[in-house]
């Protein structure tokens, strides 16, 4: 019996060293050190994009939906554009157009538990931060460089027509030279010339 008590005490002591890196209270240290940087990062470089003057200490409307659309928290099923609306203005100061850094990590609280259902509200967050940290407009999700103004339209195959259409089989792949109907002959024969290459093999 005294073995067994002493084990527990000992079990106890073991388990109070080990509580301090039990799943709910590792995040909170966890979230305020590196990972927070990072987050409060990419917080100031979306809260600039398209404003020259913007300071990067408060993002707007706009700017909340982009960042929360680019770093996947917004994937339009567990959390859609009106969720992320109605976050930001339920965490905006009332008559602000813009949100703090503060009020976008209280915003983010309000987004975790929607976008990772069945975890704790610390791993849901953490989780959050993670698709956040390390990311800056246009990094984030995939943005082909071709859909970039009439660039689409120009390489899309399909829509080509006349002899540009004969460059090109049905899977849109060149087909080289052989594409081009008017092939230059150097050869120095006349064109249609049956007996051209023989020169070499009688002389």
């Amino acid at each position: 019996l005294a073995l067994q008590e002493v084990g527990q005490a000992g079990h106890e002591s073991v388990c109070r060293s080990c509580r301090g890196h039990s799943a709910p209270f590792l995040p909170l240290s966890f979230l305020h050190s590196s990972i927070m940087g990072e987050v409060e990062k990419a917080f100031r470089k979306f809260a600039v994009y398209g404003d020259t003057a913007a300071s990067g200490n408060d993002m707007t409307g706009k700017n909340f939906s982009k960042m929360c659309k680019e770093c996947g928290v917004m994937d339009g099923k567990a959390v859609t554009s009106t969720d992320v609306d109605i976050v930001f203005n339920k965490v905006k100061t009332k008559g602000a157009r813009t949100i703090t850094f503060a009020e976008f990590q209280q915003a983010m609280k309000e987004l975790c538990g929607k976008r990772f259902k069945g975890k704790s509200p610390e791993e849901a967050l953490q989780a959050v931060y993670g698709l956040i940290e390390g990311k800056e407009p246009g990094s984030a999700g995939t943005t082909k460089a071709t859909k970039v103004g009439g660039v689409e339209r120009l390489t899309d195959t399909s829509k080509y027509t006349g002899s540009h259409k004969e460059r090109f089989d049905e899977s849109g792949k060149g087909k080289g030279l052989a594409g081009r109907q008017d092939l230059t002959d150097n050869s120095g024969y006349v064109g249609g010339y049956k007996g051209a290459g023989t020169y070499d093999q009688t002389h």
